[in-house]
């Protein structure tokens, strides 16, 4: 655990001033209706299209590797719609940050509350795997309306934002741990705490098997999971989060424990982890972080990258 970073005086030093103007103009936005608040996150969204010429390459070489069989116009429609859900997600933030519990409350919807309080029931702490969504803010907010957990931290390098970031997550929830405390959050579980951990990224080649990510044979998959699962007294529950239609807000989806889980194989272990992802993702792909470079570590260091001229 990480001693939550408190108010300093010294935020209040000119260089911190355009950060405060924006959190200011971003907060009197957010009481906006809920409808015209998405409607803006789209068209922002647009213009991010067409801006972040780098970032829309990305996700279009991420969807045509993972999804070969779908025409050249039905991948650029999904990178369109993938930036839609990207301006949105400025938006789901600040609500999830910022909005009082008597009105983001109208926007969550929890399923599956009963695999948690089984696993509880149990003794047991519960490691919740989440994947990299659009929306996931806004979906912690909605987690912590029905269970407060515990997160996984990465501390912002701007001390304001830090600030702002931490005590805005934790709004519905108890504590953020540092990322590189792997400890914390073993003993977190060992406590009987739901904690959240996102397995679904490259974080490079140190503790990752190689393993199929849709069409793609050998992603870079960490291990991490199978560490906490077998280190601590817990449970793993992987979660569906999304968006739903008609700006009807956010649903969160607890899916019943992978069981028997780990099982000692390490590559099919991570594999049922991505197809975990998979099966979550095809639900809603538009809403995936597909801007990250996914598949950037490959299997032999010295293989031409996928993003090659990307």
């Amino acid at each position: 655990m990480v001693q939550a970073p408190q108010f300093s005086w010294r935020f209040l030093l000119p260089k911190y001033w355009l950060l405060w103007l924006g959190a200011a103009l971003l907060w009197l936005v957010s009481w906006l209706p809920y409808s015209v608040l998405m409607w803006l996150g789209q068209s922002f969204g647009r213009l991010l299209y067409k801006a972040m010429k780098s970032r829309a390459k990305v996700a279009r070489r991420n969807i045509e590797l993972c999804f070969p069989h779908l025409t050249e116009a039905e991948r650029e429609d999904l990178v369109r719609r993938n930036f839609d859900e990207t301006g949105k997600a400025l938006f789901d933030t600040i609500i999830g940050w910022w909005w009082p519990n008597w009105r983001f409350g109208k926007l969550a919807q929890f399923q599956g509350y009963q695999h948690i309080q089984a696993a509880q029931a149990q003794g047991k702490g519960v490691l919740l795997l989440a994947a990299h969504f659009l929306h996931l803010e806004a979906a912690g907010r909605v987690f912590g309306l029905t269970h407060p957990s515990v997160g996984f931290y990465r501390p912002h390098n701007n001390p304001l934002m830090d600030y702002l970031q931490y005590h805005g997550r934790n709004r519905a929830n108890k504590y953020m741990i540092g990322k590189r405390d792997v400890k914390g959050l073993i003993a977190a579980l060992n406590q009987g705490e739901v904690c959240f951990y996102l397995p679904d990224q490259d974080y490079g080649r140190n503790r990752s098997e190689f393993v199929p990510f849709f069409a793609v044979p050998d992603a870079a998959t960490t291990t991490g999971t199978l560490l906490f699962a077998n280190a601590a007294n817990c449970v793993v529950l992987p979660i569906v989060t999304s968006r739903r239609s008609n700006n009807a807000g956010y649903q969160v989806e607890v899916l019943p424990a992978l069981s028997p889980f780990p099982t000692g194989d390490d590559k099919a272990d991570v594999t049922r982890v991505n197809q975990w992802v998979e099966q979550a993702v095809l639900r809603q792909p538009e809403q995936y972080m597909w801007l990250h470079r996914r598949f950037k570590t490959r299997p032999d260091a010295a293989a031409p990258s996928l993003y090659k001229g990307v």
